[in-house]
């Protein structure tokens, strides 16, 4: 019987690794492995957790037929974590990645410095390409911070 391994890269089967995730059984433990879990969600197509993992307030805003497109034109290639910052600030993580792909017969690295916000338990990731609030309104993350004192260091500059 064959085990596949899982997208993410961790060596660990699937079925150990990110499919809970993916189910909604478990929530991730750190932004890592969110990340990884994000990953593995762009290699099998599992779009609705990629949007179910931003932060609740920039959920509308994703492009999700963009998100599908990509999700499936690309071929994906793998993963490198290059570093985990799990504290960056109270409620704050950061990861720095790889991810190699391939479409249309070119490979490329995007390669990427991400925010994570833990919001009452439950890691999210910061997604930097949909229009941000203001830096003097309140945070998406509802702290009751104004996000430049909240999630907007993390994106800015």
């Amino acid at each position: 019987m064959t085990i596949s391994l899982c997208p993410c890269q961790s060596g660990l089967p699937y079925a150990d690794c990110c499919a809970p995730l993916h189910q909604g059984k478990h929530s991730a433990i750190d932004a890592e492995t969110l990340m990884r879990s994000r990953y593995a969600a762009y290699v099998l197509q599992q779009i609705d957790y990629i949007v179910s993992t931003t932060v609740p307030e920039q959920q509308a805003l994703l492009n999700r037929t963009a998100i599908d497109t990509w999700s499936r034109n690309a071929e994906w290639l793998g993963l490198t974590v290059l570093q985990h910052r799990p504290k960056v600030g109270k409620h704050h993580a950061q990861v720095e990645f790889e991810a190699r792909f391939s479409e249309q017969g070119e490979t490329h690295i995007h390669r990427e410095l991400s925010a994570f916000v833990n919001i009452n338990g439950t890691w999210y990731f910061i997604d930097p390409t949909v229009p941000l609030p203001s830096m003097k309104t309140p945070c998406f993350c509802g702290s009751g911070k104004k996000f430049k004192q909240c999630c907007g260091p993390f994106l800015r500059g």
